[in-house]
């Protein structure tokens, strides 16, 4: 029935430097602004291909002023794990800061925060996703899996 996320809308509190820094590190283009009252609010950024778009909205005048430093509001699927590592060298070439390639029981990822501190995180995936699985923490460490839905009843 889907066939793919539309776009992702992120607050950001200066567009004149998050515009720069997502079309840079994502190849991203402008595709779309938006003006209110004389002023720009917002702006949508496609990919070259129009696989996907980031839009980016002046936290300002967004509903509560959202302020998402330090969470992964979105997840992004590289083609490959090459493809991840070259996304490490590109934020190397361009000073961007992140977390590295981080192994984890699924697959590989890299945290990348944008300007603001939200993250970006890119999953390369390299276990089945298929089936379920359900990941423990304890103080913010993992430490093991279960097999069976805490919210889904067993068939």
């Amino acid at each position: 029935m889907i066939e793919r996320i539309a776009q992702v809308k992120l607050p950001v509190t200066d567009l004149v430097r998050s515009v720069p820094w997502y079309c840079e590190l994502l190849d991203l283009r402008v595709w779309i602004e938006f003006e209110e009252d004389g002023e720009l609010r917002g702006v949508g950024l496609i990919d070259e291909e129009g696989r996907f778009c980031i839009a980016l909205r002046d936290r300002s005048v967004c509903a509560g002023r959202p302020d998402l430093s330090g969470f992964d509001v979105v997840a992004l699927t590289p083609s490959s794990a090459a493809s991840l590592a070259e996304l490490v060298s590109r934020c190397d070439r361009l000073g961007i800061a992140h977390s590295g390639i981080v192994e984890t029981g699924s697959g590989l990822l890299l945290d990348v925060p944008d300007p603001d501190g939200t993250v970006l995180r890119f999953y390369h995936y390299t276990a089945p996703t298929d089936g379920f699985v359900g990941i423990r923490f304890v103080d913010g460490v993992e430490v093991g899996t279960y097999s069976r839905s805490r919210l889904v009843p067993a068939p």
